[in-house]
């Protein structure tokens, strides 16, 4: 069966901790499902890990659309969140409503996931049925504005602003909510405040989940991972070994040998 909002309340409640990974194709969704994940992210960041766009900002939907079908027929388990790009809901409530619908009847989603303080919108899809998952602190998105790349929510304040965020979104019906790029103290006092689960992404060990890049835990980043993100393998290494071991063979003349060929 397949993770319903219902089953993350019902962990945040328990006390249970679970993960949740972005995926944005269809083995590697089969594999995570099988491997236990019970929620998988079409993330936005598809943008710069799959596509290739220096940031989030260019992806479109009609990108973010064929990535999420592809990942819903790799899911039999897991709820799929589509992450809703750029421009896609920030114009009006009506567009929003649009595309959100989009994902779940087109692309097989289960839910979708919205960047920043989208109360109304957030309200207005809850109302037709459409589980939302909201997005505070850090929001990738919207990085020009924040003047990149920064921690957010240092000092009362900010601090305060983001909580209120974050209230605000749970009364408007938000099934879960995304704290990225925040200090853990502040990661922690907002899922003590809330009664819907919160997901940590650079905001410390006090959240109910923890989400990743998949490709940040696999080790296929080219760079300096992010301090908050930790490589669990170094497929990267792997990969290029494989593909080097190919090319000698091929040179060498011994691939393909008889075993690897038809009488």
């Amino acid at each position: 069966m397949t993770v319903t909002v219902h089953d993350l309340r019902g962990w945040k409640a328990e006390g249970r901790r679970w993960a949740m990974l972005t995926a944005y194709d269809f083995p590697t969704a089969r594999i995570l499902d099988q491997a236990g994940i019970p929620v998988l992210l079409v993330g936005d960041s598809l943008a710069q890990n799959v596509l290739g766009y220096e940031n989030t900002l260019p992806v479109t939907m009609e990108e973010m659309l064929h990535h999420v079908r592809a990942v819903t027929r790799g899911a039999q388990s897991a709820m799929v969140v589509a992450d809703m790009p750029f421009l896609s809901y920030q114009v009006s409530v009506e567009e929003g409503v649009r595309n959100a619908g989009r994902f779940l009847k087109e692309g097989g989603a289960h839910a979708v996931k919205l960047e920043g303080p989208q109360v109304e919108l957030t309200h207005r899809l809850v109302e037709l049925g459409v589980p939302v998952m909201a997005h505070v602190g850090l929001t990738p998105q919207s990085v020009h504005g924040m003047g990149g790349y920064r921690v957010q929510g240092r000092g009362e304040e900010a601090a305060t602003r983001i909580q209120e965020q974050a209230s605000a979104l749970q009364k408007a019906g938000a099934f879960s909510i995304v704290l990225e790029g925040v200090p853990a103290e502040l990661g922690t006092r907002i899922t003590d405040h809330l009664h819907i689960p919160t997901i940590g992404i650079g905001a410390g060990p006090g959240c109910d989940a923890q989400v990743l890049v998949l490709t940040d835990l696999l080790g296929l980043s080219d760079g300096k991972l992010p301090k908050f993100a930790k490589a669990y393998a170094n497929l990267r290494e792997e990969i290029a070994d494989a593909a080097q071991a190919f090319a000698r063979e091929v040179e060498a003349g011994t691939f393909p040998d008889p075993e690897h060929s038809y009488e």
